[in-house]
């Protein structure tokens, strides 16, 4: 009969051990997903003369401090690009300050009232793509900035590897404190959820999108009926890479320095709500899935960092080697974005914030709130 101390030992060991396993498995998988191999950034060595083949269409809703900045970058791209701004029942002077910055290029559509079933930001885009007549059309947030040149390596990228889709995932702001615990860690995740060598593969089924910047042929949207067919989607980006994919044309993602937030989140609480607008969707409203996912997160994130006090010497070595590669693996995005590379210790400590963030979203679906955003709430259906 094993004794309660020798038992307790061995479920500890067991424990470390399924934590190194799991970060060697993440370390060594064919795709490497915490490595940064798809990057783009501005082309400085030439601008664009002639855009004329390119709309920007920009969904906007009570953005009056950030749109100048984000129009005055889009026209620093190159010439003759076209900019239609739809105005989504802002209460502030969005249209006025997008007006003002965009001048001649730029024509505001004030946006209708939502319809059932729809969510904001696509039944937005879905009322401005219509006017699009250009070879191409690029998706832009309202609060993103654009590097001169970043358009022109875009559209070098998609000419070039011939892809008919392609985004980058804006640079969060970094700011503040909570920017800088949470921004790289939420990038980090990302790239583990969807790995953008899969992604970029036309062998794969996987697909992913950063809705922040999105390059596409006009065409494309034409062919797959443009936003109706994911018009209750809230991972709106991912949603509209795989449809793009399922109907046989080739998607590209990356990261970059060259497009950037510039919306600072206001503290916690603004990260909080936008982690918890989707994460539960994420995992398919399923509590199953969501005991399975803190199961992981406990044994991949938690068990590391309590290393010195497993008890057990196996335990111990298992625990720390994983948390060394935990680490490993955490580096390369904190070197992209230039952020020290003590963040890495903080990683469970975040880790277990966005579990926290994620079983938030859980509470609200339960309690009839599916998502909320700009003001909205969506109601579970």
């Amino acid at each position: 009969m094993i004794a309660p101390a020798q038992a307790w030992d061995v479920f500890l060991t067991t424990l470390a051990g399924s934590s190194a396993l799991i970060w060697l498995i993440i370390l060594f998988l064919p795709w490497k997903p915490w490595r940064n191999r798809e990057v783009l950034d501005a082309d400085t060595s030439s601008r664009a003369n002639d855009l004329s083949e390119l709309t920007v269409l920009i969904p906007a809703r009570n953005e009056e401090s950030v749109i100048p900045q984000t129009i005055r970058s889009v026209l620093k791209q190159g010439g003759g690009l076209r900019i239609i701004l739809v105005d989504d029942d802002s209460t502030d002077q969005t249209a006025h300050a997008a007006r003002k910055a965009g001048g001649e290029s730029a024509e505001i559509l004030n946006g209708a009232p939502l319809p059932p079933g729809w969510s904001g930001k696509l039944w937005t885009l879905e009322q401005g793509w219509p006017a699009v007549n250009t070879k191409n059309l690029m998706l832009l947030d309202a609060d993103i900035e654009l590097d001169e040149g970043i358009v022109t390596a875009l559209l070098k990228k998609q000419e070039e590897q011939d892809r008919q889709f392609v985004s980058l995932m804006a640079m969060p702001s970094m700011a503040g404190f909570w920017e800088k615990l949470f921004m790289p860690a939420f990038v980090y995740f990302f790239k583990l959820l969807y790995p953008f060598h899969l992604a970029n593969s036309s062998s794969s089924k996987l697909a992913a999108a950063a809705g922040g910047c999105i390059l596409m042929k006009t065409e494309v949207l034409k062919t797959i009926g443009g936003f109706a067919p994911i018009k209750d989607a809230l991972i709106d980006d991912c949603t509209l890479a795989q449809r793009v994919k399922e109907a046989g044309f080739t998607t590209w993602i990356g990261l970059t320095r060259s497009i950037r937030s510039i919306r600072p989140y206001e503290g916690i609480g603004g990260i909080w709500d936008m982690v918890a607008r989707t994460a539960f969707t994420q995992l398919r409203y399923s509590l199953i899935l969501l005991l399975i996912c803190t199961l992981l997160m406990g044994i991949a994130f938690g068990v590391p960092a309590l290393f010195p006090y497993l008890g057990s010497d196996l335990a111990e070595y298992f625990a720390l080697f994983a948390f060394i590669v935990m680490v490993v693996t955490y580096l390369p995005i904190l070197s992209f974005y230039r952020r020290s590379p003590l963040w890495a210790l903080c990683l469970p400590l975040t880790a277990t914030l966005f579990l926290g963030m994620t079983w938030s979203s859980a509470l609200r679906y339960w309690k009839g709130e599916r998502s909320r955003w700009k003001e909205r709430i969506y109601e579970k259906v």
